[in-house]
């Protein structure tokens, strides 16, 4: 393929019209899957749904496939996962954006991670993008990875820039002891001014956060791979579950067949209402953040 001088930025913008395909008759909005009510929710991709994703398959790092369970079902599935709480690790995550989340209507994500131990992470994410598009240098460095994450009625390409931290540097910028952009790498820092909307500057981004996560790991025998359980509990006690395994795009198709059937076969829930993390805490969080933007907000004399 020639190189082309396309910049990610262009990329996203294209992605934004055909990389994000929930089922048909279906919208997406920020991650979330949206289907009209008069034709009930799909859990399968359509048929162009399927094309377009095998014509990316070929650009991307890898295929993360996701399942958001219902709440009513929470506790039936982590018994069926056979999850043992004890054995979770506990992460707090921080995501930022302006209090009318701007950020999230461009499709970057800037998030923050405490982990048990002392560790933590970073990532500035465009979501969606087209992976064909991103430029070939960006591409080679080890810190960026592109990645197309499937949900039941919807997939959507994402390429994120990582970073690390110290849990308690997060905890240090979000207090205000450091300055936010700190935490993240001259590389993040370069790419979020090249993709940010303009004018809003990385160090004056809100915290929509903490969110309480226990994160489990759990081998498969029958899948022959390892899925990963999240329980993202909110101040209020409500909670979102999500369950994803990660696989190489060579054999995407066939883990997500093998991880229906097998969720199928111990009776966890498929649902097509598949509220994402991200979006789930950044509804939860904004009411607070736009109340403390606006009493800090001067009054006129």
């Amino acid at each position: 393929m020639a190189a082309k001088k396309t910049t990610t930025k262009t990329a996203t913008k294209r992605a934004r019209k055909t990389a994000v395909k929930p089922a048909k008759r279906a919208s997406r909005q920020a991650g979330k899957v949206r289907v009209q009510p008069e034709q009930p929710a799909a859990t399968e991709l359509s048929r162009s749904q399927i094309t377009e994703v095998m014509a990316i398959l070929k650009d991307v790092g890898s295929v993360e496939i996701k399942l958001v369970a219902p709440i009513h079902t929470h506790r039936a599935t982590i018994a069926k996962l056979g999850v043992d709480p004890i054995e979770t690790e506990v992460r707090q995550v921080y995501f930022f954006d302006t209090p009318h989340l701007d950020l999230n209507k461009a499709g970057v994500v800037v998030r923050a991670r405490r982990i048990q131990g002392g560790g933590g992470d970073t990532v500035i994410k465009l979501r969606p993008v087209d992976p064909a598009e991103i430029d070939r240098e960006l591409r080679r460095s080890e810190s960026f990875k592109t990645e197309i994450d499937v949900v039941p009625g919807g997939f959507v390409c994402s390429g994120s820039f990582k970073g690390r931290c110290t849990a308690q540097e997060a905890r240090d910028a979000v207090g205000g002891k450091l300055p936010l952009d700190s935490l993240f790498s001259k590389e993040q820092r370069a790419f979020y001014r090249k993709h940010a909307p303009k004018g809003i500057a990385l160090r004056s981004l809100e915290a929509y956060g903490p969110t309480f996560v226990l994160k489990a790991r759990q081998w498969v025998k029958q899948l022959d791979r390892r899925l990963v359980v999240e329980m993202w509990l909110f101040p209020d006690g409500s909670r979102n579950l999500e369950i994803s395994l990660k696989c190489a795009p060579s054999e995407a198709f066939q883990v997500a067949h093998d991880a229906k059937e097998y969720f199928k076969g111990i009776g966890i829930e498929l649902s097509a209402n598949q509220l994402t993390k991200t979006r789930a805490a950044m509804q939860f969080f904004q009411p607070e953040v736009r109340q403390q933007a606006a009493q800090r907000k001067p009054r006129r004399a």
